[in-house]
């Protein structure tokens, strides 16, 4: 059995700058390369002292031992890995399609894995992606980035770069300059900004922001966004109202139908995304109102269901698919062809029929 360090919180300088061999891993530990070796395959009888200090000398160095991984610097195995919250949401599917899309017209194999929002899942998914040779690890969404996340992603990324392999961000910001990862994403704030102003066009100056969660990368830029269109019409800040529900139809419902419980003033509900519109639609329908005549929503994202919606939702477009083509090209791509380790994609408002004028009774 191949032996895998258990984090990367104890890598060495040695593994951070190079790629980490069994010789190295057999000079820590006092011991030939034959006995290190012994250790790490699993199939020797090896004294249970030896077994220790290579063991904790493999964990020590970030050592991977593995046959796939050990191909890499001849050719290895073409496969790239993409990591998503969820497979259920479908921003996060259509994603991961693009992904595999473009990895198989490069002749490339495809493996998707779910984290659950949880940390501790995605270290595991990146080092068993290491351990089987993936040359590509592509990590989606917005993120809170805090700290611990950064120092996160850092280590990852010096881990893979150090292995020959490619860090790519997809829809989530680098932690940092210096750090070895690719980025690509779209202009959250820009799309905010706009669909904000659709809205303002129409008439609405009593505008909530239902689905905000604070350090959440992608959803503080909606919220930028959104407070940059209220500020561009000279609407004060108090004007903005921004509710911390989260993502999801069951937070948007549920939050939706608390807002409408203490007051009712508001003329239009911009949501953080399409599945928190489809709450607020459900709840408002609930209460007794109709959209747009009562209440205008928007969304973001732009799912295919939400042509579907009752009624049919106003949106901004954001390239999911293009967005996980673009990760595994800009990936492939030489640092010649290819000098930024950003790469930007833009979005549009889709129009349809949840928006219209508010009611007269509550024009300002």
């Amino acid at each position: 059995m191949a032996y895998t360090a258990t984090g990367l919180e104890n890598r060495s300088d040695m593994a951070a700058n190079r790629r980490v061999t069994i010789r190295d891993v057999a000079e820590r530990a006092g011991v030939s390369v034959a006995t290190a070796s012994r250790v790490l395959s699993g199939n020797y009888a090896v004294p249970q002292a030896t077994r220790t200090r290579v063991l904790r000398a493999a964990q020590a160095l970030d050592y991977v031992a593995n046959a796939h991984a050990r191909a890499l610097v001849g050719g290895g195995r073409k496969m790239v890995a993409v990591l998503v919250r969820q497979v259920t949401s479908p921003f996060y599917a259509h994603v991961a399609e693009g992904v595999e899309a473009e990895a198989a017209a490069h002749g490339w194999l495809c493996l998707v894995g779910t984290t659950g929002g949880e940390p501790q899942r995605e270290l595991e998914f990146v080092q068993l992606m290491r351990e089987e040779g993936a040359r590509l690890v592509i990590l989606v969404g917005g993120v809170v980035e805090d700290d611990t996340y950064r120092g996160r992603v850092a280590q990852y990324a010096q881990a893979l770069n150090a292995s020959g392999a490619r860090l790519v961000l997809c829809g989530r910001p680098a932690p940092g300059p210096d750090i070895p990862a690719l980025v690509v994403e779209f202009d959250n704030e820009a799309g905010a900004r706009a669909i904000t102003g659709h809205l303002l066009s129409a008439g609405h100056r009593r505008i909530v922001f239902l689905g905000g969660l604070p350090g959440n990368t992608a959803l503080d830029a909606r919220v930028a966004g959104y407070r940059a269109a209220l500020a561009e019409h000279r609407l004060p800040p108090e004007a903005a109202h921004v509710i911390d529900s989260g993502l999801g139809r069951e937070g948007g419902e549920r939050a939706m139908a608390e807002l409408l419980k203490r007051r009712r003033d508001f003329t239009a509900v911009f949501a953080g995304d399409d599945m928190v519109a489809a709450g607020a639609l459900r709840a408002i329908a609930d209460a007794g109102l109709r959209v747009p005549d009562d209440i205008s929503v928007v969304g973001y994202n732009d799912i295919p269901l939400a042509a579907d919606f009752n009624p049919p939702l106003t949106t901004v477009r954001t390239p999911a698919e293009e967005l996980g083509r673009e990760a595994v090209r800009i990936a492939l791509r030489t640092p010649q062809d290819s000098p930024s380790s950003r790469h930007v994609l833009g979005t549009h408002i889709v129009v349809r029929e949840s928006v219209a004028a508010p009611p007269p009774e509550r024009t300002p």
